[in-house]
């Protein structure tokens, strides 16, 4: 097979691949990598990852680029890498990614470069269906494609009452509410703050990555419905859905906006009713309000 062959099958695969030389420098970036992360070849071949344009954070929003990156230490030591990742998408919004990094070598064993695969981890459902269904039932909200209000309390009502027949507390409830967000509309208009409201949205539903139901309640708040089965996953999943949409930023060119949400998490417990664990979350989301924002309380 000769080398123009093999960059074709390379360019169409599809995963996610680029390679990079020894200085990290982009030299080649495959239609998957397109796809996954939005960024055309163009953009990106000739920069260095170090540049951090995908920003890749692990379940906690910590930035791997600066000083964890598996692919630098590939480069350095020669082992293969394989890690389960978050990298921003051109939209703004995070991506859980699997990456797998090897090292490139020269036909006298020195090390040249690296090249990293990466696919998007999203749980494979079909989601087309998935949101005809639910337009059709009018529980889809139209602008961040979410599940609705309506939705979210039939879904509560539901685990309530699965709950109530198993015995024993299995879910907890998140409630977020977007920082500031009057202030993004005024000093943006409601147009970027639309595109923020839908950032937020996809950071929160691919954190979730199909292990818990994400739906908008209203305005700038949003429901995670999640299946814990104690207070400390709970903590441990509202802390990584926390850092992810401050690690995440909107752009179209001329406004780039960042944002924070603060969190109120709370176990279901006997006797609750839809409206008695939402009070308790939102209650609790405002006590993060109170004391500096960007943060849970649970």
């Amino acid at each position: 097979m000769d080398v123009q062959s093999c960059q074709d099958i390379l360019e169409n695969l599809y995963d996610g691949l680029y390679i990079v030389d020894r200085d990290r420098k982009i030299t080649f970036w495959n239609k998957g990598a397109e796809k996954i992360t939005g960024f055309k070849n163009a953009e990106v071949v000739g920069s260095y990852c170090w540049h951090n344009l995908l920003k890749h954070v692990d379940c906690e929003g910590v930035s791997l680029c600066s000083e964890m990156c598996p692919l630098a230490k590939t480069i350095e030591d020669g082992v293969m890498r394989e890690a389960e990742v978050f990298l921003r998408h051109k939209g703004g919004f995070r991506v859980p990614v699997f990456i797998r990094v090897s090292p490139i070598r020269d036909s006298d064993g020195k090390i040249t470069g690296a090249i990293e695969i990466f696919n998007d981890n999203s749980p494979k459902i079909d989601l087309i269906q998935q949101i005809d269904q639910l337009r059709e039932l009018s529980l889809l909200d139209p602008l961040t494609r979410l599940a609705n209000r309506r939705y979210a309390e039939i879904h509560l009502q539901g685990k309530i009452k699965e709950m109530s027949d198993c015995g024993c507390p299995f879910f907890g409830v998140l409630f977020l509410d977007i920082d500031h967000f009057k202030k993004v509309n005024d000093e943006h208009g409601h147009d970027v703050g639309d595109e923020v409201l839908k950032m937020v949205s996809m950071t929160i539903k691919r954190g979730v990555n199909g292990k818990g139901q994400v739906c908008r309640w209203g305005g700038e708040e949003f429901i995670v419905v999640i299946p814990a089965g104690d207070i400390y996953m709970l903590q441990s999943v509202a802390g990584s859905l926390r850092a992810l949409v401050e690690q995440s930023c909107y752009s179209d060119g001329r406004h780039e906006v960042s944002v924070t949400v603060s969190v109120g998490a709370t176990m279901a417990v006997s006797g609750d009713t839809v409206e008695s664990v939402v009070k308790r979350a939102d209650a609790l989301m405002f006590q993060s309000k109170k004391m500096g924002r960007n943060r849970v309380s649970i």
